[in-house]
């Protein structure tokens, strides 16, 4: 590796958000019974400013290791598309929520949320508990001169405040272990390094375990406003939660990324997130969804009507036969219903179904056939189309079905089904599902379980409606119809 800039502003703190990580690990001991919020699946400590700096320095004095850091708006959307950074995010033992894009967020979940946790303010909180304490703070990162700046920023205010010592944050990659004994070798207590997201919390989940400090903190551009470097934004502007606009303002080159671009951006997943949360918390869920049914598919009926006498008259054309076909299917939490459709088949295909059950083209539970013998001409191109559906429109208007969900079982495939597999039965089954847009047929049975089951675990309108508008280019190009 050549001379690497360590050092990059993007991590500074005004906006707050939450990844999309999942993390199972503890908070150390000297913080609970603190209370968490989660957003986005993380655990976000819930605290005032005050609390979490007293907290961070008990750490420090209990001899507990702890690695920290913040999750802002800019870390989101890091997060969706870096797969490196979740992974050294979900290393971290405390996050703390920062700025007013978490505060938005929150909102939008319904759930509750503490102060904002942001650096800025929490830094001069933990240096004055740290100074009580006997607490050392090594300071890594920043253009040369400015790590050792804020230090004395905070040595003027805090004078019995002990600072272990200061870098800069530019190195070779054959310096990192002389870096590393260098720190280690000044026995601080806390370790702040500014190298900017996602660099700094990459580099911290990889070199964690060599660093003898018990706290190891990450916090982006920091120093900068400590050292005098960058003005920080009039404390109204703070207030009012716009202080990234002010960041605009002064570095629009910069910043113009990751505020005019990112935050939309954020905002989009916030207002997911935030939608799933109450769904999936709320009975209103439910409601909604049946209410959306409705509104939808009764004027459907009605617009499709002219269609359905068509394929009925094509039907009874073709052999005579009956339009309809009833079948009995497992619904949800594993009621049966007869689903209706439109009969594709020959009057008799369920007693042909054994002598060509072999012949399956699918391994596993469900039987599936590209040219069976069994499907008529007319049959054929409904199924191509799609339209052999519709009549099923009226299973939803019944409430045995919804417009997405789940496809229905047969209650022979059913009773073949593994544990894992039973857990797609616990949702109303509906008209159209992911993998049947994603290419129905074609999917294998194991892959569409799983698609099912991750439907049911993360769904809401704004999935079901963008599944809704994916159904229409799968109806027409066709694929793994049959």
């Amino acid at each position: 590796m050549n001379a690497i800039n360590h050092y990059d502003r993007k991590a500074d703190y005004t906006d707050g958000a939450a990844n999309t990580l999942s993390r199972s690990t503890p908070a150390p001991r000297a913080l609970y019974p603190a209370l968490r919020t989660t957003l986005f699946g993380l655990d976000l400590v819930r605290a005032t400013l005050v609390d979490s700096a007293k907290s961070i320095v008990d750490l420090a004095v209990s001899q507990e290791k702890a690695t920290i850091q913040f999750i802002n708006a800019h870390c989101v959307n890091l997060a969706i598309r870096d797969a490196s950074y979740r992974e050294a995010l979900g290393k971290a033992d405390l996050l703390l929520p920062d700025g007013s894009g978490i505060a938005i967020a929150a909102r939008l979940a319904g759930v509750p949320m503490g102060e904002n946790l942001n650096g800025t303010d929490l830094f001069p909180l933990m240096c004055e508990q740290a100074a009580q304490r006997g607490q050392s703070i090594f300071l890594l990162g920043g253009k040369p001169d400015i790590a050792a700046r804020a230090a004395n920023t905070m040595r003027s205010r805090y004078p019995s405040l002990q600072i272990a010592g200061t870098r800069h944050g530019f190195w070779h990659s054959d310096e990192e272990d002389r870096l590393i004994d260098e720190i280690n070798g000044t026995g601080a207590a806390i370790l702040l390094v500014g190298l900017g997201v996602p660099v700094q919390e990459k580099w911290i989940a990889r070199v964690r375990d060599r660093l003898t400090a018990r706290i190891v903190i990450g916090v982006g551009g920091l120093f900068d406003y400590y050292s005098g470097a960058i003005p920080r934004a009039p404390l109204l502007i703070r207030t009012c939660g716009c202080e990234w606009i002010w960041r605009l303002i002064q570095e629009p080159k910069r910043l113009f990324g990751r505020y005019i671009l990112g935050n939309p951006k954020f905002l989009w997943a916030a207002l997911k997130h935030g939608v799933r949360q109450r769904e999936l918390s709320s009975k209103l869920s439910r409601k909604t969804k049946r209410f959306f049914d409705i509104a939808a598919t009764a004027p459907a009926l009605l617009c499709a009507s002219p269609l359905f006498l068509l394929v009925a008259l094509a039907i009874k054309i073709e052999d005579r036969g009956p339009v309809f076909f009833r079948q009995t299917r497992i619904g949800d939490k594993g009621h049966p219903f007869r689903m209706w459709k439109f009969r594709s088949m020959v009057v008799d295909a369920e007693q042909r179904l054994a002598a060509i059950k072999a012949q399956s083209e699918r391994d596993g539970t469900c039987f599936k056939m590209k040219r069976d013998p069994r499907v008529t001409r007319v049959g054929a191109l409904l199924r191509r189309l799609s339209l052999d559906e519709l009549p099923q429109l009226f299973n939803i208007l019944t409430g045995e079905m919804s417009i997405v969900g789940p496809r229905p079982a047969l209650p022979r495939e059913v009773i073949t089904y593994a544990p894992k597999e039973r857990e797609r039965l616990f949702g109303m089954p509906g008209l159209t599902c992911t993998w049947q847009v994603s290419g129905r047929a074609e999917i294998p049975f194991e892959q569409q379980v799983q698609l099912d089951i991750d439907y049911l675990k993360g769904r809401s309108m704004v999935q079901d409606c963008h599944l809704i508008l994916k159904t229409i280019p799968a109806v027409l190009t066709a694929r793994g119809a049959y």
